[in-house]
């Protein structure tokens, strides 16, 4: 029954006139935050004509290609200006920014933090694998220190960008994180970020087996998916650690859920006022 129930999900909220299976390799985490997206999109009770979804350059930049939505698949690293123009024109809509570590937090690190400032309401949902997996593993601002990659074949020496941690500071509305092995989890998370009256963010740490899993001798998707889970705990279970026995830990949570004056209605606040000044 449940299998029955999945399958009329994705007849409602996917092109099927796309090719399948997926662009992506075998195992890949992305395919698993796709579904959680559209899941959540049903559990909202959301007609996919009120959803966009907005994606920039790299693997997660795939994603629109497969749902039926409002897309656009924009610049790298200019996913949420575009979003931020659909939005201002289109405030009713319901709009799914999805990126990649890299695409998000370099090219785009300045619309990250000023969108999260702005609190406008976006879910940005950022698919971590810590490498620009497209491109052959480079390094990305999320790649761990130590992990080798195509760039920094005898380690990476740079910390790591704390994605849900900096747009929690930044302002948004409200913030998550949890990975691709906690499906449930995820999906919950991100129906909040889509139901959020504001900028929301949720962090899905994922791996590329493909290139930073074979650099490192990893192993299979499967290996890097019980690694994953290996290496998470709550963020309660957190709590009662040292920063020490956290370390290159993935802490799993809400990282900050509040009431902030959302952008776009503030604008048409400013807009009313200007009309009435102006008669």
């Amino acid at each position: 029954m449940k299998q029955q129930s999945e399958s009329r999900v994705h007849q409602r909220y996917l092109r099927h006139s796309k090719r399948f299976p997926n662009v992506w390799c075998a195992g890949c985490g992305i395919g698993i935050v796709l579904g959680t997206i559209v899941r959540a999109v049903d559990e909202l009770g959301l007609d996919k004509d009120e959803v966009a979804m907005i994606s920039g350059i790299g693997c997660t930049g795939r994603m629109p290609v497969y749902v039926d939505f409002n897309t656009m698949h924009t610049t790298h690293g200019r996913a949420l200006a575009f979003a931020t123009g659909l939005k201002m024109v289109k405030p009713e809509m319901k709009i799914i920014v999805v990126m990649g570590d890299g695409d998000a937090l370099a090219i785009g690190g300045n619309h990250f933090i000023h969108a999260a400032r702005r609190n406008i309401g976006l879910a940005a949902i950022v698919v971590n694998n810590a490498a620009y997996g497209m491109t052959g593993g480079q390094n990305s601002p999320t790649t761990p220190r130590g992990v080798e990659t195509a760039t920094t074949p005898y380690g990476h020496i740079e910390q790591q960008f704390p994605i849900a941690e900096l747009a929690a500071t930044a302002g948004a509305s409200f913030v998550a994180r949890s990975t691709v092995y906690h499906v449930r989890e995820l999906e919950s998370y991100v129906a909040r970020a889509v139901s959020k009256d504001g900028f929301s963010l949720v962090e899905a740490v994922s791996y590329c087996h493909t290139t930073l899993g074979r650099i490192n001798r990893w192993g299979t998707a499967a290996d890097m998916m019980r690694r994953i889970k290996e290496q998470s705990l709550t963020k309660r279970q957190s709590e009662d650690l040292t920063p020490e026995e956290t370390e290159g830990k993935i802490i799993r949570g809400v990282f900050a859920e509040r009431e902030i004056p959302e952008y776009t209605e503030q604008y048409e606040k400013v807009i009313a006022r200007a009309r009435r000044e102006a008669e």
